[in-house]
């Protein structure tokens, strides 16, 4: 691709008290091999230094621009205004976190990938999220899936490709379309938003690992999926999305699936001596979703859980005693003339 007349990328980083990553993000931005872009700093009034760190790179490149937030808005709420600073005139947008970074070629792939199917609107790719590779399960090369098949897949138990919005590249105008871009959903909101432009458009996938995010063990995502926050949004997400993506049977089937783990999840906090403030959320939550909290289905996953506590102890012995009992008797089989004896655990079988 001629880098020179490809497509304007928005690129947009959120940011609040960010001064120990900030720099390296921006470095990993300005080190692209593609050039058309321009990146938008948006500053969530930051008390540290992270606003003069931002300054101090606008300065010297013009591409860059600096958004100083006059009141603080809460984490989504930030992400949309940021959102709304893009140009006009740009084709694909690029959202990448304070913490995290773009490895070199991430928006010349993403973009070519993008550019060869104009139907697409949501490109995916590997990351690096600590030290582990995700985002994988699909099979080299499934470059273009249409969105309604990646989705349904996803929903029916498949795997999860999207990742964060660090890992993304979107189609402009379909993000412009959308006011506030991001839902009030503080669990999932990155979910809902990319199953929406996947109603509209198709998604393509770079199999390379084109992002680096770090783990956030104080995130808001972590302190929510403490609260369980992801059940009743999964919930409300397959009310909004699933009968585009889903036959009937097989929504009623998810439904069904989710709500058990809500319930189990529930059950399992009933130990845990919750506050007044947990039952009050997802009871509001189950009222919003037109249900009331079962006492029936609360009472029967704590029993489940009570009894796999109880019964797990007991019965983890007995499967390693009947593994080690099955193991010993393939040792001492006589291997067949010609074929190889069962390896032992310390070796390594080799194919």
């Amino acid at each position: 691709m001629n880098q020179a007349a490809g497509p304007l990328v928005s690129v947009v980083t959120p940011f609040y008290n960010a001064e120990r990553f900030l720099a390296e993000c921006i470095e990993s931005v300005l080190e692209q091999n593609y050039s058309n872009f321009e990146y938008i700093l948006v500053n969530n009034c930051s008390t540290d230094r992270s606003a003069a760190i931002a300054r101090r790179y606008t300065e010297r490149d013009r591409r860059l621009r600096l958004i100083e937030n006059t009141e603080f808005l809460p984490a989504i709420a930030n992400w949309n205004h940021a959102l709304r600073q893009i140009s006009p005139h740009s084709k694909y947008v690029k959202i990448i976190f304070a913490d995290d970074c773009l490895f070199p070629d991430c928006l010349q792939q993403m973009v070519e990938v993008a550019e060869a199917h104009p139907e697409v609107g949501l490109v995916g790719a590997y990351r690096l999220a600590g030290t582990v590779v995700n985002n994988d399960g699909l099979p080299f090369p499934s470059h273009f899936l249409p969105g309604r098949k990646i989705v349904r897949e996803t929903l029916l138990g498949g795997p999860y490709v999207f990742g964060s919005p660090s890992s993304v590249l979107m189609r402009a105008d379909l993000v412009r379309s959308r006011d506030p871009f991001f839902q009030n959903l503080p669990g999932l909101t990155d979910m809902e938003s990319f199953y929406y432009l996947l109603r509209h458009s198709d998604f393509a996938f770079v199999h390379q690992v084109l992002t680096r995010e770090r783990p956030r063990p104080d995130s808001l995502t972590s302190s929510l999926a403490f609260r369980g926050t992801n059940f009743p949004e999964m919930l409300q997400i397959l009310r909004a999305h699933g009968p585009f993506f889903l036959t009937p049977v097989e929504l009623a089937e998810c439904e069904r699936n989710w709500t058990r783990a809500y319930y189990s999840y529930l059950g399992q906090n009933l130990f845990y001596f919750r506050d007044r403030s947990f039952w009050n959320y997802h009871r509001s939550q189950l009222n919003a979703l037109g249900q009331r909290l079962s006492y029936s289905q609360l009472g029967w996953a704590a029993l489940r859980e009570l009894a796999r506590v109880l019964l797990l102890p007991l019965v983890r012995p007995l499967v390693t005693f009947v593994k080690a009992v099955r193991f010993t008797f393939r040792l001492r089989r006589k291997p067949a003339a010609g074929s190889r004896p069962v390896p032992l655990p310390s070796e390594s079988p080799r194919g």
